[in-house]
């Protein structure tokens, strides 16, 4: 593809398919002559146009420029300016077919005066072909804008390979596959880790039964994929592709073909929920790993203080204080604690997330892995744990309620009460029984055993404006996910709190066995790894 000013003045297609005859090709020209259809069945449309309006439209409101040679024989060209054709005849070209479009809208200053401008319609162009080029991996793609080469892309073996050379390359090493099928639907493509995420949503490609398509109910099933594991002002980078018999979807309800409507939404949105939260389910504890070249950036040497004394004159400790006798470059040592080593350390080629070496700022677990330095942010990594613990108690039944000796009282006003009154029942399920107690109170009777020592006024306060921040669209189990999050966030390891060295191996190890525990119920990294090679680059090592 070809494209002058953003495709205002100029856009040109070629490929080297099998070409078209001469009366194929003025045949090409006519409206409704090259239906797709094979009978009257405008419901079981499976190909990308069907109707033959596309060539002849444009040939009648820009100059159009048609060649094309079948393998084996001659070239042939015509030309159409505005709905006239005003040249045909032989044309020198390989194999395939080529079409020119120039001086769109020359004739309809109405029109032209309507397009946005050359960046805006370059972007939607470019947009347009990265569409196709997943839908199509087995074809090579390439476009060229101005004279410059923009945008190549190789026949690949896989989607997988086409979306990351598509989107970006980093996608590759921080995506899982999906893979599901449900009755007669069958769900496909790759879908970028919580923490993989974009600050808008132009990185999110849906496809159905090979045709690109932009469809509120399918980023919608995206987003409560994503629930939970991600921030709210951030988006998943996915490409999906659902197929399906074509009796099950109507591609016609937009001249673009971009929306689609289903025989039965609900199974589709619930295929691709279960579908992406079973991918991400298998990616485990992962989490993008790469540092930022900022983060690394951060890690330099200080400048050498000039005039440092020789160690022989620095000041003698003095019992009662670190030092008595300071100067301007010496500061308190870090007060440390150590604990007996009772058995000697686990092996860190047996752990993927390392063994913990020790605890910086009551916050940050410090562990050495294999191949690198691993940061654990206890609160973060705990909350997750408590929450996927609840999901899972849920699943069984109902979670366990530890009963309040004295039933506690929480003063909110009249709204947050009410909201709370709704979902009790919900909100019992979780263990956590409430009871309105006045016009402006409501009394907490149990709390959830898996919290532990919780905060009733804390947890009711934040439940109640959560519950105030949902949409009444959200289905009961998105509503119960909110739930989940907001409870386990208060009965998690708080940061401040120093940890034994067995809690905090044990954190490690239940995070590697836990779905999702690379990111927080909010969507935020739980650990970070700084691989060896960059910590030998901080030292000059290599």
């Amino acid at each position: 593809m070809t494209l002058a000013e953003g495709g205002l003045s100029r856009v040109e297609v070629a490929d080297d398919g099998c070409g078209m005859t001469p009366p194929e090709l003025a045949m090409a020209l006519e409206r409704h002559c090259t239906s797709k259809l094979p009978d009257e069945r405008i419901e079981a449309v499976e190909t990308l146009g069907f109707r033959g309006e596309a060539l002849p439209s444009i040939a009648s409101v820009a100059r159009l420029t048609i060649e094309s040679r079948p393998a084996g024989a001659d070239g042939w060209r015509r030309v159409v300016d505005n709905g006239t054709v005003v040249a045909e005849g032989p044309a020198a070209l390989p194999p395939g077919t080529r079409i020119v479009m120039e001086e769109l809208f020359a004739r309809v200053p109405a029109r032209r005066k309507f397009l946005r401008s050359a960046r805006s319609e370059y972007a939607a162009c470019l947009d347009a072909v990265r569409r196709l080029a997943m839908a199509r991996p087995d074809v090579a793609f390439s476009v060229e804008h101005d004279g410059r080469r923009v945008l190549t892309v190789a026949a690949a073996e896989s989607r997988p390979q086409r979306v990351a050379a598509l989107t970006d390359r980093a996608l590759a090493d921080n995506a899982v596959t999906i893979d599901w099928v449900r009755d007669d639907l069958v769900l496909g493509g790759v879908a970028g880790l919580p923490t993989f995420h974009r600050g808008v949503a132009d990185h999110q490609y849906l496809f159905v039964n090979g045709r690109p398509v932009k469809d509120r109910l399918l980023i919608g099933a995206i987003r409560g994929a994503y629930a939970e594991m991600m921030p709210r002002d951030r988006h998943a980078v996915v490409a999906l592709f659902l197929d399906l018999p074509s009796t099950e979807v109507d591609v016609n309800v937009h001249p673009a073909k971009t929306e689609v409507r289903f025989r039965d939404p609900a199974l589709v949105r619930g295929l691709i929920v279960s579908g992406l939260r079973r991918a991400l389910d298998g990616a485990g504890h992962r989490v993008v790993q790469r540092p930022t070249e900022a983060a690394l950036g951060m890690w330099q040497p200080e400048p050498a203080i000039p005039n440092t004394p020789h160690p022989a004159s620095w000041p003698s400790p003095v019992q009662g204080s670190v030092f008595e006798r300071r100067t301007d470059f010496f500061t308190a040592l870090p007060q440390a604690r150590a604990e007996p080593a009772w058995a000697p350390p686990p092996e860190t080629a047996t752990h993927p997330l390392g063994v913990a070496r020790g605890q910086v700022a009551k916050t940050y677990v410090v562990a050495e892995a294999e191949d690198g330095l691993v940061l654990v942010d206890q609160h973060a990594a705990h909350e997750r744990l408590v929450l996927e613990r609840m999901r899972a108690a849920l699943a069984g039944g109902r979670i366990a309620a530890q009963a309040l000796l004295l039933p506690e009282v929480v003063e909110l006003d009249e709204a947050a009460c009410d909201r709370l009154e709704a979902r009790a029942p919900e909100l019992a399920e979780f263990g956590l029984e409430l009871e309105r107690f006045g016009v402006h109170a409501m009394l907490v009777r149990t709390t959830p055993a898996l919290l532990g020592q919780a905060d009733p006024k804390g947890l009711v306060t934040d439940l109640a404006d959560e519950l105030g921040a949902f949409d009444e669209a959200l289905s009961l189990r998105e509503r119960l996910d909110h739930v989940a999050a907001t409870m386990a966030c208060h009965g998690s390891v708080r940061a401040g709190r120093t940890l034994s060295v067995a809690e905090m191996n044990a954190l490690l190890r239940e995070m590697e066995a836990t779905p999702h525990s690379g990111q927080c119920n909010h969507g935020r990294p739980t650990w970070v790894k700084l691989q060896m090679a960059d910590v030998e680059k901080l030292f000059g090592r290599r």
